[in-house]
């Protein structure tokens, strides 16, 4: 359900196409196992995560959305841990991570858009935290949705669950960038290669200090920002972007 390229851009797609990508517990599962093996991987610089077919992900799996009320407290409570594990790895990883939203992206489907650091959206897709529609609340989702877009816009997208399109996504601050129809994947695929171009270190401190910054006060905030300035320094990435420099030529990180 989960089908990996390899490389110095890693991509990862959510291959249910006929199902239009459900979040099922073989997707979330896949994804996570997609996760580490690309942390681990020193080849891969950026992580590339799109749907095959004409959706990203349509959210909740339909199979289990019929037995749902069903399951009992212990299993719900399962599910639940796993699609939050997922969120949090893809939210926290530390190599870039970019969507490429080719289509639909509906309820978890939309929180999985937002957790990458950046989404390209193609211009006819649409996106929507459509959870309260069938009586869910977007939980785990909201954990990262009021972070990126603050909580007035939140609010109005988690209790209306209306779907927005790619221009107004861009300008609430969901969507970075707008492709041309079908083009989502290769838009996002350039700018995950002019992500790979900077210093590995300083993608990864960099999304350290975001990840960290929003909790802090700004006395800690910029204690925690000094550490990381002179941290960076002593980096073999540092030294050779300064050499690059010096020599008029592109680093060799």
């Amino acid at each position: 359900m989960v089908q990996v390229e390899r490389g110095r851009i890693y991509r990862v797609f959510l291959n249910d196409p006929e199902r239009r990508n459900p979040l099922s517990p073989g997707m979330v599962e896949g994804l996570l196992q997609a996760l580490e093996e690309a942390e681990k991987d020193p080849e891969a610089r950026v992580l590339v995560l799109s749907g095959r077919g004409s959706a990203f992900s349509a959210g909740a799996d339909l199979a289990f959305l019929e037995k749902v009320t069903e399951l009992g407290a212990e299993e719900n409570y399962r599910h639940s841990l796993s699609l939050m594990r997922l969120f949090h790895r893809l939210y926290t990883f530390p190599k870039p991570t970019v969507a490429a939203v080719n289509g639909p992206a509906v309820a978890g489907g939309a929180g999985l858009a937002t957790a990458c650091d950046l989404l390209v959206m193609d211009q006819e897709a649409k996106l929507g935290y459509t959870e309260v529609k069938i009586g869910f609340v977007a939980a785990l989702v909201s954990v990262i949705l009021v972070r990126a877009v603050g909580e007035k816009v939140a609010k109005d997208l988690l209790l209306t669950g209306r779907l927005v399109g790619a221009e107004e996504a861009q300008a609430l601050g969901l969507a970075n960038r707008i492709a041309r129809p079908g083009k989502a994947l290769e838009e996002a695929l350039a700018l995950a290669e002019e992500l790979a171009k900077n210093a590995p270190t300083s993608l990864r401190l960099t999304k350290e200090l975001l990840l960290a910054l929003p909790g802090m006060g700004l006395e800690d905030g910029f204690r925690l920002a000094a550490l990381a300035n002179a941290w960076v320094r002593e980096t073999g990435d540092l030294k050779e972007g300064i050499r690059a420099f010096f020599e008029k030529r592109s680093p060799r990180f």
